[in-house]
C-alpha cells in the first residue's frame, strides 16, 4: 500500500504514514496547524492535548474506551553546557492509529518513521501489526540507544576514578555534574520502568500479535539499566566521599605546614622583640647578646617542634 501524506505537512511539523486502514501520525515540536489537525481528525480529550504540549508532566497512562494516552521521558545531553535534562514525548494509541508527539532530540521515532517512509518492507513489517506493536518498536529502539548513555557515564566515571587520588586535579565540579546527570537518568528510567509494566497488558487490544515476550525482553533491558544506575549512584558517592576526605587531608596538611612555619618563626619574633626593648648590653647588639639570643631561639624552636611532634601534628 502506498504511503500517504497529510495536506499540511509542507507547512507544519506533522507527517503521516498509512498502510491499509492504519495511520501513523508523527509530530515534532507541534505547531498550531498540527494541533488543529489532531483535534479535527481525532476525538482526543483536550486535557491530553494540553499535557502533550506541556514540558512539566510526569510519566503516566490515561486509558479511554477509544485510545490510550501515555507520557514518556527521555534524557537530553546539552553538549555546550555539559548537563543533561529531561524532555517528554507522548503517544496516543488507538485501534487503527498511532500518534507520537516528541521534541527533535527524540531521534529514534524520526529514524523509524523515515525507514518506514523509504522502505516498503519496513513499512509492511512495522505498520501491519497494529499500534501496540509499532509503539513497542519505538520503545525498544529507545531503550537500546540508552545503553550508549550508560557507556558515556561509565567513561566519565573511569576518568574521575583515575584522578580522584591525584593531588593536582580538582574534581569537585566534575563529581557534582556527574552526580546530577546520574540522578537525571534515574528520574527518567525508574518511572519508565513502572509505566512499561503497566502498559504491556493494556496494549494487547491494540496489537495483532502477542507482545508478552517482546515486553519481557524490553523489561529485562530496563531492569538492567536501572540496576546499573543504582551501581553508578553508589560508586559516585564513594568517589565523592573519597574526594572530600582527601581534600580535607590536603587542607589539614597545608594548615599544619603554616602552623609549623608560624611556630618556628614565633621564637624569632619574641627574642627579637625582647632585645629591642631591653636596655643596656642585652639590647646593645654585642656578640654575647647575639649568642644568647641565638641559643634561646634554637631552644625555643626545639621545644616547639617537640611539642608539635608529641601532639602528632608533624
Amino acid at each position: 500500500m502506498a504511503k500517504s501524506r497529510s495536506p499540511i505537512e509542507n507547512s507544519s511539523s506533522l507527517r503521516t504514514l498509512t498502510l491499509g486502514d492504519f495511520t501513523w501520525v508523527d509530530v515534532i515540536n507541534p505547531s498550531k496547524e498540527a494541533i488543529k489537525y489532531l483535534m479535527e481528525h481525532y476525538n482526543f480529550n483536550p486535557l491530553d492535548i494540553e499535557d502533550a504540549l506541556s514540558t512539566r508532566q510526569i510519566s503516566k497512562i490515561e486509558e479511554y474506551p477509544e485510545y490510550l494516552f501515555v507520557i514518556f521521558h527521555i534524557s537530553v545531553f546539552d553538549r555546550v553546557r555539559r548537563v543533561s535534562s529531561r524532555k517528554q514525548w507522548t503517544a496516543f494509541i488507538g485501534s487503527n492509529f498511532l500518534v507520537t508527539i516528541h521534541p527533535p532530540e527524540f531521534k529514534v521515532a524520526e529514524e523509524l518513521f523515515r525507514e518506514c517512509e523509504n522502505r516498503d518492507d519496513s513499512r509492511e513489517q512495522y505498520l501491519s501489526q497494529g499500534s501496540g506493536y509499532l509503539l513497542y518498536q519505538i520503545l525498544d529502539r529507545a531503550i537500546d540507544q540508552y545503553f550508549k548513555v550508560l557507556d558515556k557515564i561509565l567513561n566519565l566515571m573511569d576518568d574521575i576514578e583515575e584522578g580522584v587520588f591525584r593531588e593536582d586535579i580538582e574534581l569537585a565540579g566534575q563529581l557534582s555534574s556527574l552526580r546530577r546527570d546520574i540522578i537525571n537518568q534515574r528520574q527518567v528510567m525508574f518511572p519508565s520502568r513502572a509505566i512499561l509494566a503497566e502498559l504491556e497488558p493494556k496494549l494487547k487490544q491494540y496489537s495483532k500479535i502477542d507482545l508478552t515476550l517482546y515486553f519481557s525482553d524490553l523489561m529485562d533491558h530496563v531492569n538492567k539499566i536501572c540496576h546499573t544506575l543504582d551501581e553508578y549512584t553508589q560508586i559516585i558517592e564513594v568517589f565523592k566521599d573519597s574526594d572530600y576526605l582527601l581534600s580535607g587531608y590536603r587542607s589539614n596538611r597545608t594548615i599544619r605546614s603554616i602552623a609549623i612555619l608560624l611556630a618556628v618563626g614565633l621564637p624569632v619574633l619574641v627574642v627579637t622583640g625582647i632585645n629591642l626593648i631591653l636596655p643596656g648590653d642585652l639590647g646593645g647588639g654585642s656578640p654575647q647578646t647575639f649568642a644568647v639570643s641565638l641559643l634561646t631561639i634554637v631552644a625555643l624552636i626545639c621545644v616547639t617542634l617537640s611539642i608539635l611532634h608529641r601532639q602528632h601534628l608533624i
